[in-house]
């Protein structure tokens, strides 16, 4: 079975969520090779250095500086992405018909996909947000995805199948017309690099504060910052944080998302940085804070569930889908949700108060299991 895995190059989100899918497909016997952009390359460099990497086409996505412009911009770069769309689909064909390929996994890759190939869509936005101003045309935005999505034989859920599960409304739709002629859509549970890490850091006893051995400098952080996303709202929140956090007490640490860079650790202050930290270093920084400050993105919401961190969430402007999740976990008591331009000294202290945390999953086979019905399925098919 050979299988080339290809996630979304709009932020880390998509790679990071792949790790547990890959380290399946490669535990059930299978093959696996990488599409990457140059933005994700080095992750999975670091977390899977022995298989092989092939150049994907990116779709290049920078976010207008106000999160009010996005409905704008997207009709604006429509024809951008329609191209993307279409060197995509000749990719995806080309990687089948040069190199074997079984499998097409697709982590919301609209045009990651061939007929001769079995393939599988992954999306937890089977409804796209709207922000209210233009909530109308949300029901275009379920069918224009319910239309790319017909084209794959799958389509992979990472939630919970019981509503509202962790992305609430995004992932659990009504029943539609027309489902019949709609790919199975199966939940898959929840994804996260840390399912595993998370498990083995409390039966190492690193849940008391201590670090291993490595570069950070401290052990306990108030504040660990998690910077992620699309510039230039990345470069916005990571500055915005840079001001707030010295005023505010405690050692802090800023975790900058840049897997692409050197590898640099260096003080400002009260305030550590690194560029990047391996998925070891990065789930005992968090689990050794007392807060996580983040975007709201799915991935990291995932993330910080398996690791049972109290977050603060700062939707990334513009991505409503964030303000949604953010809000909804705010609701269920799970964590803190404050606006971008909301952000200050202050409203973090006030966010301090409370008593927020983020459930963890509870450990399941469903991700097994729907691996080995995928292979079974292909194997039939061939």
């Amino acid at each position: 079975m050979k299988i080339l895995v290809a996630p979304l190059d709009w932020g880390l989100g998509h790679a990071t969520r792949c790790v547990p899918i890959v380290k399946e497909f490669l535990r059930q016997g299978a093959e696996v090779e990488l599409a990457v952009v140059k933005a994700n390359a080095g992750f999975f460099r670091e977390v899977f250095p022995e298989l092989r990497q092939r150049v994907a086409p990116g779709y290049n996505v920078v976010y207008p500086k106000y999160g009010f412009n996005m409905a704008l911009w997207l009709l604006k770069n429509s024809a951008h992405l329609n191209a993307v769309m279409r060197y995509e689909k000749r990719y995806a064909e080309e990687m089948v018909e040069r190199h074997g390929y079984d499998v097409l996994f697709s982590d919301n890759r609209f045009a990651f996909f061939s007929k001769k190939a079995y393939s599988v869509y992954m999306t937890h936005q089977r409804r796209i947000a709207f922000p209210p101003a233009v909530a109308a045309l949300e029901g275009v935005g379920v069918r224009w995805h319910r239309a790319r999505m017909r084209n794959f034989d799958e389509v992979w859920v990472p939630d919970v199948e019981t509503a509202p599960g962790y992305a609430g409304v995004l992932s659990h739709l009504p029943a539609l017309r027309g489902a019949e002629n709609a790919p199975k859509v199966r939940f898959v549970g929840p994804l996260s690099r840390f399912d595993k890490v998370a498990g083995s850091l409390k039966t190492r006893g690193l849940d008391a504060g201590e670090l291993p051995a490595g570069s950070l400098k401290t052990g306990k952080y108030r504040v660990v910052a998690v910077i992620s996303g699309v510039e230039p709202a990345r470069t916005q929140f990571e500055n915005r944080l840079r001001d707030i956090l010295r005023d505010v007490p405690g050692n802090h640490l800023m975790i900058l998302g840049k897997p692409q860079a050197p590898r640099r650790h260096w003080t400002e202050g009260n305030i550590e940085f690194v560029t990047h930290l391996p998925t070891g270093d990065f789930a005992s920084a968090v689990r050794n804070a007392d807060w996580v400050i983040s975007r709201g993105g799915y991935s990291t919401v995932m993330d910080m569930a398996y690791l049972g961190a109290k977050c603060v969430f700062v939707p990334t402007p513009g991505q409503y889908e964030q303000v949604v999740l953010a809000r909804d976990l705010a609701t269920a008591g799970y964590a803190v949700s404050i606006p971008a331009n909301r952000l200050s000294v202050e409203s973090l202290l006030d966010a301090f108060k409370k008593n927020v945390v983020l459930p963890r999953p509870e450990s399941s086979e469903v991700l097994e299991n729907a691996v080995k019905e995928l292979f079974s399925r292909v194997g039939d098919k061939r």
